[in-house]
């Protein structure tokens, strides 16, 4: 069997070991190597390729952020995977701008973290359930207002409502009785619409928009 291989970057040698060895409990997955920071990981990134990065927020000389938008402009099929901590919310809005493909709570067990790595690789992405439910609670508190007239359509409006379900493109089809290409087209109509960039950033959209109570 082929394995995904993992890149991991923090800046706490004990949790990186810790990751390291619930990672090699999973048959699919190897970690190729670590970092402790940002610049360690973006040097490492030319000649180890990986096909998954997890890579924590808060790290000396360069955070998760920066690294994350400069490995992605280099590598853009680059896959990331967050890790986080609570309270960290405010840093997400840029993580998913910036291109991440999933957030993960650094006190993750290893099923969730098996869950977000295969659903990762597999071209979805991955919220840590107990961390989108912060971030919806966050985001019902904001003050912002909605846009007066959503530029989506009611058939766009019941995928997007799936999509946040966590369905897959497939599932949606079935679900809705349309083929996989016309769900296709209607997701990329959606993301042009709504100027979201990845499925993280439309879940987001859809909740600031009251399109969605997760």
């Amino acid at each position: 069997m082929t394995k995904y291989k993992v890149l991991l970057v923090d800046d706490h040698k004990l949790f990186r070991k810790g990751l390291r060895m619930l990672i090699e409990t999973l048959d699919r997955f190897e970690v190729i190597g670590e970092a402790s920071t940002g610049n360690e990981f973006l040097g490492l990134l030319g000649h180890l390729s990986p096909d998954v990065v997890m890579l924590d927020i808060a790290m000396p000389e360069m955070d998760g952020i920066e690294a994350a938008k400069r490995s992605l402009a280099k590598f853009p099929d680059l896959k990331i995977i967050t890790l986080s901590m609570f309270g960290e919310q405010d840093y997400y809005f840029k993580m998913v701008d910036a291109g991440v493909r999933g957030f993960l709570l650094k006190n993750s067990d290893v099923t969730e973290v098996r869950m977000a790595l295969e659903t990762v690789v597999e071209g979805g992405n991955y919220f840590s359930h107990e961390l989108l439910m912060n971030l919806v609670n966050s985001l019902k508190n904001s003050p912002e207002e909605l846009t007066p007239d959503s530029p989506l359509s009611d058939r766009e409006k019941e995928i997007i409502l799936l999509i946040c379900k966590g369905l897959s493109t497939q599932e949606i089809a079935d679900n809705l009785c349309l083929s996989k290409r016309t769900v296709d087209s209607h997701r990329a109509n959606i993301l042009a619409k709504t100027n979201c960039r990845n499925t993280a950033s439309l879940v987001i959209y859809a909740i600031r928009q009251k399109l969605a109570e997760l």
